[in-house]
């Protein structure tokens, strides 16, 4: 399933954009909505509306809970569809014009973006629309050819909607497309928490929620990479996907296991599950029993095996990425891990600040690498966060 936002600018073909957004969400994917002025002469706001659950974004100045409209929703978006795309409103993407709520949210966009042309044959022919389209390719993005068919104008030509269950199964490729600059490469991914167990009915654990993990494999199987996700406890499920494979851990002895045998063969290994630092040092055979008069119980803990600086001692070509969730001292006992774990990349988050951490959709981080000044980014949902850190991805393992 899929944040995807849908485009809609003043084409005719504006209408067919209701029938195509009821077959993403019967496909399962979340779907909102932005429209241009003229786009609302075709299609009211209020049937969008009515379908979403969502506001539509019209006004460049719109608010969403406090947030800047547009770039809440570039934030949201993994997948962006400009449908129907005007001859207008390609010039303005392809030159890098942002003069309404459409373009300015496209531009703030990093998600892969499909353009879904429809116009008149004559525009579609003309130079200066194909020389926009070749741009927007070069730029990266995902252009579909219109139809061929019975214009609005009464003829025959090229630049007519594809028909909406047609743009859909293209979607669907897209999202399941092994193209991208990720394609070829293997990425492991921990998520979620560990549990020590106490007894057969007690553990050790933490709040992890498994949505930051969850998200960066999200976010590298879009860019094309095939995905090992080692799953430890999680409140949200798990995707399928042909290039997703799913290892399910309940204690930190079985995570190490686990990326061990994961590791050698993989581009980039991203430590993001929550490990349990402790254990008890034995585990009781049977249920712990309360008795009457004792007001106190002492429990032996050791240390966990430490993963991420175990992988970071033997990494030979890969990417090593750990996350550092601190309550104090952020960026001072991030230092110490990005140099102590021989980490190339901690993802810093203070778990206390509010919005930020475990079991919310936000979060905001600082980015450590060696011999680079600490990069902090704003608070951002959690799939804009790990877009963002594929795309650091994709540039460390191009050097």
């Amino acid at each position: 399933m899929a944040h995807i936002t849908i485009f809609v600018t003043g084409s005719i073909a504006a209408y067919k954009t209701v029938y195509l957004l009821r077959q993403l969400q019967k496909d399962g994917h979340q779907v909102r909505v932005a429209m241009t002025s003229a786009a609302t002469k075709f299609v009211g706001v209020d049937t969008f509306a009515s379908l979403t659950h969502q506001p539509v974004l019209t006004n460049l100045f719109d608010q969403n809970d406090g947030k800047i409209g547009h770039i809440e929703l570039a934030d949201w978006t993994d997948l962006a569809i400009v449908a129907p795309a005007s001859a207008d409103v390609i010039a303005k993407m392809a030159n890098g014009i942002a003069d309404d709520a459409v373009t300015s949210t496209l531009l703030a966009v990093h998600a892969p973006t499909i353009v879904v042309p429809a116009m008149n044959s004559h525009m579609w022919e003309k130079d200066a629309t194909q020389r926009n389209l070749r741009l927007l390719k070069t730029d990266g993005y995902l252009v579909m050819d219109p139809a061929f068919g019975q214009l609005a104008e009464g003829y025959a030509g090229k630049g007519r909607f594809p028909e909406p269950n047609v743009i859909a199964q293209f979607v669907e490729k897209q999202l399941d497309s092994q193209e991208g600059p990720l394609a070829g490469r293997k990425i492991l991914v921990t998520a979620g928490g560990t549990l020590e167990y106490i007894d057969p009915v007690r553990f050790i654990g933490n709040r992890s929620s498994g949505k930051m993990g969850l998200a960066i494999a999200k976010a590298a199987l879009m860019m094309g990479a095939n995905v090992t996700l080692i799953a430890g406890t999680m409140s949200v499920p798990v995707p399928e996907n042909s290039r997703l494979q799913t290892i399910r851990v309940r204690t930190t002895e079985e995570m190490l296991e686990q990326v061990d045998q994961q590791f050698a063969d993989c581009d980039a290994l991203v430590m993001a599950a929550a490990i349990a630092d402790f254990k008890p040092q034995q585990m009781a055979d049977e249920k712990i029993k309360k008795h009457a008069g004792e007001n106190t119980w002492t429990l032996h803990l050791s240390t966990t095996p430490d993963i991420l600086k175990r992988m970071g001692e033997k990494k030979q070509s890969q990417l090593v990425i750990g996350f550092a969730a601190e309550t104090q001292d952020l960026l001072t006992n991030a230092q110490h891990k990005l140099a102590s774990k021989h980490a190339d990349m901690i993802v810093a988050n203070d778990v206390a600040k509010a919005g930020s951490g475990f079991g919310v959709d936000t979060n905001q981080v600082t980015i450590l690498q060696p011999h680079q000044e600490p990069d902090a980014w704003p608070l951002l949902s959690k799939d804009a966060v790990a877009q963002r850190l594929m795309r650091l991805v994709v540039k460390e393992l191009s050097k």
